[in-house]
């Protein structure tokens, strides 16, 4: 999926970039940011796998460190030329698969030695205080609600919760789409087996972590949710005004497993290359994860936002 088109009109205000180097995915967002508020112009992504490999060998493997560090200076040479000045100002963040990695210094060396870029490594914690203020800032006022945001990564899964725009609490939970999908699905389409492998190992996890009290509504971020919602949507392409604030149905959700764990990864790819290309071998796992939360916490739907870390580092 790449969906480099203009977001909104610029206007006045200083514009900024932002990087997520994800263990799926490489995202780029170029923003206005104005009276705290960010206001997007561009989007990139990028699909590297980087964290392929990882949870077993605890290492990055080359080919991953080199596709990553493609993308990257393809990123730099973009904003070098549509946006001077930007590029030596952009900030870089790296999550679970870098924090996994015993070779993480030689893979963030290699970056600032390539872009001149120095990463920030989120903790667990950061990545989920991250993910949180990303969430909100592209939603309607939620200043007097409580949220709890999903953020299912390749490698992890944050859940953050807060009252308005005030974080609360928030977890990191090693279960991402990449992870469980190497962890448990030998085949593919993967055996019923390995699919309640699967859920059993998620419920397992959430089964450690407290349910907030209160009211709250259940807000998801990241390429799963997104992909999928713009599938129920029946959208063409990536359009933020129509992902955002779109309640996710859990029956949705589990009509979408029911069809991927009949269908091969490259068969799930040709039927739906706009939101799946590049997720295709991953994208049943991350479902998992989300109707397991949904389940836990007692949600029948999930508010969709196309906010992020990548939002979140520059509010920061």
């Amino acid at each position: 999926m790449d969906f480099d088109a203009n977001l909104k009109e610029r206007s006045e205000g200083m514009i900024s970039a932002s990087i997520d180097i994800g263990t799926n995915t490489v995202l780029l967002l170029v923003a206005e940011i104005s009276d705290g508020k960010i206001y997007p112009l561009e989007e990139k992504q990028r699909i590297p796998r980087l964290g392929k490999g990882v949870d077993k060998a605890k290492n990055l493997h080359p080919d991953s460190i080199q596709r990553v560090l493609n993308y990257l200076k393809e990123y730099k040479n973009y904003l070098d030329d549509n946006y001077p000045g930007v590029s030596s100002q952009t900030i870089v963040a790296a999550t679970s698969a870098v924090r996994d990695a015993s070779n993480r210094d030689d893979f963030m060396e290699a970056v600032e030695k390539e872009t001149g870029w120095e990463i920030r490594l989120l903790s667990g914690s950061e990545e989920a205080e991250t993910t949180y203020k990303g969430a909100l800032s592209v939603l309607e006022d939620r200043s007097e609600k409580g949220n709890l945001i999903l953020d299912i990564g390749g490698g992890s899964s944050e859940l953050a919760f807060g009252k308005g725009y005030d974080l609360k609490s928030a977890v990191s939970i090693d279960m991402g789409s990449v992870r469980f999908t190497e962890r448990f699905f030998e085949n593919d389409p993967p055996t019923s087996q390995q699919i309640h492998q699967a859920q059993s190992e998620i419920r397992s996890l959430l089964t450690d972590q407290e349910i907030p009290a209160g009211e709250f509504d259940l807000i998801g971020v990241a390429g799963t949710i997104t992909s999928i919602a713009g599938i129920e949507l029946g959208l063409d392409d990536y359009d933020v005004d129509r992902l955002n604030q779109f309640p996710l149905k859990k029956v949705a959700v589990e009509k979408f497993i029911e069809e991927f764990s009949k269908t091969s990864s490259k068969e799930i790819e040709k039927k739906y290359p706009r939101f799946l290309k590049g997720r295709g071998e991953v994208v049943l796992a991350g479902i998992l994860i989300l109707n397991e939360v949904m389940q836990w916490c007692g949600r029948d739907s999930i508010i969709t936002s196309t906010g992020g870390i990548r939002h979140g580092i520059l509010l920061a």
